[in-house]
């Protein structure tokens, strides 16, 4: 049974998040601000926090760096709760840690798969090293060899291409901000920036034909990797 913490100071919205995840088989415990949610997960220490950003005295995004700073909660993956126009702070979220976020108003089934998606995933992550082969549908990558195919036909990228595709390919279904690709795939003395990332996506979407549809566009924020399941 997966415990998830949430953090969340309107009331309603709180008590019908709580329901449908005891309804749906997990443990579920509740913060209505922002301090007692901080010392509630330093010291359960749950498999998942719900946060939402706009909270009395200790905001979202100070949990989230708090939380991210402290060895000790760090791996606690985050899905952020956010209101309509919240953008730049659910790139801020992303860029201290947060692994998804979930948009005001939601439906119970959305917000239940996204934290399946960020569990299973992590789950997936503790038992497979980072240059397992990847395989999602026609598209197999394989880090070790640097080798990428789509069906029988080898792809070939360039290293910045593969380098993203891996990092987009490894989390299915997380949301990654450009600075956040910038940051993973930068090298030494490799140029990155944020503008080239879409130039890079456009041509790895070309590239790898109809599997370049895995690639989302999540406006305003990055992009992710869809997630087949």
């Amino acid at each position: 049974m997966a415990h998830v913490l949430i953090i969340e100071d309107e009331e309603d919205i709180l008590a019908f998040v709580h329901y449908n995840f005891i309804r749906n088989g997990y443990q579920a415990d509740l913060a209505t601000n922002g301090e007692d949610g901080l010392a509630m997960a330093r010291e359960l220490k749950p498999d998942l926090i719900l946060l939402d950003l706009m909270l009395p005295g200790l905001d979202g995004l100070e949990i989230c760096r708090h939380l991210k700073d402290d060895r000790a909660t760090r791996s606690i993956p985050v899905i952020m709760l956010t209101a309509k126009g919240e953008e730049e702070d659910v790139i801020a979220g992303l860029e201290l840690g947060a692994d998804d976020y979930v948009t005001k108003p939601f439906s119970p089934q959305i917000l239940l798969a996204r934290a399946k998606t960020v569990l299973r995933r992590l789950k997936s992550e503790e038992k497979k090293g980072k240059d397992a082969p990847i395989e999602i549908g026609d598209l197999f990558i394989h880090p070790g060899r640097k080798e990428v195919r789509v069906g029988d036909d080898i792809i070939n990228l360039t290293y910045t291409e593969f380098e993203v595709l891996s990092l987009l390919a490894r989390r299915p279904g997380w949301v990654f901000t450009r600075s956040q690709i910038v940051d993973a795939v930068r090298g030494e003395d490799y140029a990155v920036t944020e503008r080239s990332v879409d130039v890079q996506i456009v041509g790895l979407r070309k590239k790898l034909g109809h599997c370049g549809a895995f690639i989302e566009t999540v406006r305003g924020v990055g992009y992710r990797f869809r997630d087949e399941e």
